[in-house]
């Protein structure tokens, strides 16, 4: 018997709720998705209910159709006219009465619980099995839900306090406050490296109660500290941490044998995969950080953007209240004070911490999401490029690094074709200072050049491309050649772009044209792109390479929590080669290692 067409409307509105949900709490947490999945429960409960009224308990074997001739009485008009016509000329008519009888054969159905449960069809015998599919669906609508909505309403954490470390230099570091209370904050450190007299309290300053202007943040800075030395700090508030002062630019690192860590990675969103027994601000990626900092003992995590996702899953306002609301959700997450009470953070922003694939400059939401930014994280960063607003550059022990912002002055994806000279990701001021910063000298004992962009450099991604360099390849060439010139200079420097994004990990090396005798063998651009570090990735594959201009080293593209570790190493006599390994954890686990090697260093001075 063929399915009614109520049957089938809640059969498919059914199975269509669960695949939705099943994609949205498990792959990807868009937005579109909700509205989608909450009027499938509307049809679905419709039509269901009506299915279940009408669903028979029955259904027939067999039919039998039993037909009764008999004459009518002659006096009594005849409703039945049967003509007889078997002689065609005279046909005669004679009055009969026709009785029929049907008979049918029903059995009961069974409750078909497979049927049931799979496809949310109300079981014809037993009322307990169509409660419970239809309580599946309701409960994955309530799911979706409580993913939306429970932390907007429930976890605005505007009684949030908190304190972290920012940017670590080898003399002072920046220190974020949050406090709504209404009480003075003051901030004290003292060294732990050296016990004794020097390990007592110092203050390092006081702000009087914070203000709303700036959503009860502030930021305060210790100065005068000692290089490569480990200090704790603590604040009138009840929070402390500790941190270790970086070493000189140009100086090889006295802690952790040698070497020079840092941290990286961008995109998270609580809760993600959903898991109902956890917290509704659970970030599963934090953890994964934790457990390492210890044996890694980087001295930063360099966040690449998305730490908010001010879109997903659902936008709920642009006023910067609902920035800010986003922010002291994540930093109120209980896996937050574990990943960053001994490490610093220092960020760059992009497209989801202003508005998806942002490529409109200043314009609309901009200025909003850019303070609310400012006020959690710009606050605490870097020393921004003399004359800029958001991208940075310091040095550090072995390295010299340049944050890019990649989405304040970029031109609209769609302006012009990639290859156009049109077309910029940095605008023409950054642009330059960027490409002043490759090619200039570096200070003896800088064997790096380290390029934070949060959008991958490398135009092998083919989904959004357009959104990443792969968008802007006149000016990518531009960069690719300040960057071969720089390894190429004679100054010992190695370049390597970390950057994030894609939900997705791969490593890709930009060798220069053969044949160019301005670019030696080992002038080698390098990029690992690494992300999320608590987020949804791709089930489908991405990343694929098609030239011999940016090759394929290794791609990984599976797993919910990902970030890199970069290890910097000198040898002890400073002129050898220095060494960069990356190293790559994928949900917790260490899974790829590669290792680089330097150019050469210029001779002392006065030799050839």
């Amino acid at each position: 018997m063929w399915p009614s067409l109520i049957d089938i409307l809640t059969a498919s509105s059914s199975l269509s709720l669960r695949l939705g949900a099943y994609v949205f709490l498990r792959w990807i947490p868009g937005n579109v998705l909700p509205p989608a999945i909450y009027t499938l429960a509307v049809v679905y409960l419709s039509s269901f209910a009506i299915s279940y009224l009408t669903t028979s308990p029955y259904r027939v074997v067999a039919e039998e159709l039993d037909v009764r001739a008999s004459e009518e009485d002659e006096r009594e008009p005849s409703q039945h006219v049967r003509i007889d016509q078997s002689d065609s000329k005279h046909p005669t008519v004679r009055g009969e009465a026709v009785k029929t009888r049907e008979t049918a054969l029903l059995e009961e159905r069974g409750p078909q619980p497979l049927r049931t449960l799979l496809t949310g069809l109300p079981s014809p015998t037993s009322p307990r099995l169509s409660l419970l599919t239809a309580a599946i669906n309701l409960l994955l609508t309530a799911v979706v839900l409580d993913v939306v909505y429970r932390g907007r309403y429930w976890h605005a954490s505007s009684d949030l306090s908190f304190a972290r470390a920012g940017y670590v230099d080898d003399t002072s570091a920046k220190i974020l406050i949050r406090e709504p209370n209404g009480a003075p904050v003051r901030l004290s450190y003292r060294n732990v490296d050296q016990p004794g007299d020097d390990d007592s309290w110092t203050l390092a300053g006081s702000v009087p109660a914070l203000s709303k202007a700036t959503d009860f943040t502030t930021s305060m800075t210790i100065t005068g500290l000692r290089p490569e030395t480990r200090y704790q700090y603590s604040t009138s508030t009840n929070h402390s941490g500790s941190f270790v002062t970086a070493p000189s630019p140009g100086h090889r690192p006295s802690r952790n044998s040698g070497t020079y860590t840092f941290l990286f990675s961008s995109c998270l969103k609580p809760r993600f995969p959903y898991n109902p027994l956890a917290h509704p601000l659970d970030i599963t990626g934090l953890r994964n950080v934790a457990r390492w900092v210890p044996e890694l003992q980087p001295q930063f995590m360099l966040f690449l953007g998305d730490f908010i996702y001010i879109d997903t899953p659902k936008r709920f306002g642009t006023d910067i209240e609902d920035y800010r609301r986003d922010y002291r959700m994540n930093y109120n997450s209980p896996d937050w004070r574990p990943a960053s009470r001994y490490l610093p953070w220092i960020h760059v922003y992009d497209d989801h911490d202003i508005e998806n694939d942002w490529d409109r400059n200043t314009t609309g939401v901009y200025e909003t999401a850019a303070q609310a930014w400012q006020d959690y994280h710009g606050s605490v960063n870097p020393p921004v490029v003399p004359g800029a607003k958001t991208y940075y550059s310091f040095s550090q022990g072995p390295a010299s690094f340049f944050l890019l912002d990649t989405r304040r002055y970029r031109s609209c994806e769609n302006a012009a074709p990639p290859e156009s000279p049109e077309k910029t990701m940095l605008g023409p001021e950054q642009l330059s200072h960027f490409l002043a910063w490759l090619r200039e000298a570096p200070s003896p004992g800088i064997r790096w050049k380290i390029v934070a962009s949060s959008v991958p450099l490398t135009k092998n991604w083919r989904f959004n491309n357009k959104d990443t360099w792969g968008g802007y390849l006149f000016e990518r060439q531009k960069v690719l050649e300040a960057m071969w010139d720089a390894a190429s200079g004679g100054g010992g420097v190695g370049v390597v772009v970390v950057s994030g994004d894609r939900h997705e990990f791969a490593a890709t090396s930009f060798p220069p044209p053969a044949g160019r005798s301005r670019w030696t063998n080992g002038s080698t651009a390098h990029e690992f792109s690494t992300s999320p570090l608590s987020q949804f990735y791709l089930p489908t594959r991405t990343y694929r390479q098609k030239d011999d201009q940016d090759v394929m080293l290794k791609y990984v593209p599976d797993g919910n929590s990902k970030f890199g570790a970069i290890d910097i190493r000198v040898p002890e006599e400073g002129d050898g080669e220095s060494t960069l390994e990356f190293r790559l954890f994928v949900d917790g686990k260490e899974r790829w290692n590669h290792v680089l090697g330097s150019p050469p260093p210029p001779p002392p001075r006065g030799e050839s």
